[in-house]
């Protein structure tokens, strides 16, 4: 019978993906000291954000597909596992549209002031309604930095909620497709930017996205511009996104991801009232954490039953 190994607790409808030709157990707990202890004879691990390092791989002796609970891969060691020709899978179709909706719940929030209002009103502040502080979302600009399965579904409801003009860097689309999603590309990342009265960033974590968003940036935005990331947290300089919005130099921002996570209790961002925060939960809603449960297990059987799955991360792996 083939061994599973589950790093982290997921939802009930993945494990019963695993048929009788499975053994399924969650790991005792999800540190790398005990995954590597009990990976021994495991051919097929679920990962959601614990580490899963090129020690635990090295460490695997019969480990031949690990399944990532989401989209992004920054967790895995993706080059030791191709290396050892173990295949990585993830589901980059489970949580476009929970992490859009959520995208566009916060631009609304921001825009509206809905948590600074709710927070007014039961403190007794009635007349916050005469500050004229929210605003109307019709006709303003959104800047996104990538228009990938969530930005492109983020730029269609934001056209259609809001009636604003969308506009994107993305060196990976071209013109004509980047058009049929009724957005116009700017040649430089820095026009989204300057031009944005909304940027939201959708964009993997990459050696040239880690810290991009930093002073030089955000110095560029109108004061009265608001900056969304639901991607990854090490994409933003955090110090930096804290002086700009102590100092007016963005109006607001809604961070969903953090560097580290969980984020330090002595965050400063946890200080500002300009700013919305969530615990990395965008993707989580009941049903997106179902499809990211079953799409990781469906890729993992389908690999451990000699077929190969529809996402692959490291395709290269079928060459060895």
């Amino acid at each position: 019978m083939k061994k599973i190994l589950i790093v982290q607790p997921i939802h009930e409808r993945g494990i019963q993906v695993f048929d009788n030709r499975f053994e399924v157990r969650v790991a005792s707990d999800p540190s790398a000291a005990t995954v590597i202890r009990e990976i021994k004879g495991v051919e097929g691990v679920v990962v959601r954000t614990a580490p899963f390092t090129r020690e635990i791989i090295e460490a695997a002796d019969a480990l031949k597909v690990i399944g990532r609970h989401g989209v992004g891969v920054d967790n895995i060691d993706v080059k030791a596992a191709t290396e050892k020709g173990i295949v990585v899978v993830n589901t980059p179709n489970a949580n476009a549209t929970s992490v859009a909706e959520h995208t566009l719940m916060v631009i609304g929030a921001l825009a509206k002031r809905a948590v600074g209002y709710d927070r007014a009103t039961r403190n007794g502040n009635w007349e916050i309604r005469n500050s004229y502080k929210a605003m109307d979302l019709d006709g303003k600009t959104l800047g996104l930095v990538g228009i990938g399965r969530i930005g492109s579904m983020v730029a269609k409801r934001a056209a259609a909620a809001y009636n604003m003009k969308v506009i994107a860097y993305d060196p990976y689309v071209r013109p004509e497709a980047a058009g049929k999603m009724g957005v116009s590309l700017v040649a430089q990342m820095d026009d989204v930017f300057k031009q944005a009265d909304v940027v939201s960033l959708h964009t993997p974590l990459t050696p040239e996205t880690r810290g991009f968003v930093n002073e030089a940036k955000l110095r560029l935005m109108k004061p009265t511009a608001f900056l969304v990331s639901l991607s990854r947290g090490e994409v933003i300089n955090e110090k930096d996104l804290c002086a700009a919005l102590k100092s007016g130099v963005i109006a607001a921002a809604a961070l969903d991801v953090y560097d580290p996570e969980p984020p330090l209790k002595d965050n400063p961002l946890f200080g500002l009232d300009n700013i919305i925060l969530s615990p990395h939960s965008a993707a989580l809603t009941e049903e997106c954490v179902i499809r990211m449960a079953t799409g990781a297990a469906e890729g993992i059987v389908e690999v451990l039953s000699g077929n190969r799955p529809q996402f692959v991360v490291n395709p290269d792996v079928f060459k060895k």
